[in-house]
């Protein structure tokens, strides 16, 4: 049976090697009871378009421009869409999936994070789609708590991650 997994569980698979997260910023404050917090590395401007195709080989990612945090650390963003990177990389086990939801506070804000599924095996510091709705734009802090990342336990074991987007942004 599938189960979501508890604190004691993330705390657990904290100490294995590799670690569930590493890179965090402050890990009693990102341990939730039913997921781990992640944070806010990098914002970017989407520069180009995309394709999907087919055929993955035919897949081409839009190019992306950082934008710059101020002297506080701070970056004010008018409304639109923007791609976040997080500070944590995320070593998931062969036997466990990940899904974020955005904090609620980001809710409150007119914000909004999209991700896809974190598949089992899968090694890399994400990527999401995070996008501003608010007509009076958003302030944001580098490192800030963005979404929760909550662990399923799979029923087995699986083959694991093989996608272009293992080991991503490391």
């Amino acid at each position: 049976m599938t189960a979501v997994l508890s604190r004691q569980d993330i705390q657990n698979l904290l100490q294995q090697q590799p670690p569930l997260i590493e890179g965090y910023i402050n890990l009693e404050e990102q341990v939730q009871p039913n997921g781990i917090d992640l944070t806010l590395r990098e914002v970017s401007l989407l520069q180009s378009s995309g394709k999907i195709a087919v055929n993955n080989n035919q897949r081409v990612v839009s190019d992306l421009a950082p934008l710059v945090f101020d002297g506080l650390g701070f970056i004010d963003l008018v409304p639109g869409v923007y791609i976040i990177i997080y500070n944590e990389i995320v070593h998931l086990p062969k036997n466990v999936m990940a899904l974020a939801r955005p904090r609620s506070s980001l809710l409150r804000c007119g914000v909004t994070i999209d991700t896809a599924i974190w598949d089992a095996g899968y090694s890399g510091r994400s990527q999401s789609l995070m996008v501003v709705y608010n007509p009076q734009g958003f302030r944001l802090q580098k490192n800030a708590r963005m979404v929760q990342l909550i662990f399923l336990q799979l029923t087995q074991e699986t083959e694991g991650y093989h996608g272009a987007y293992q080991r991503e942004n490391i």
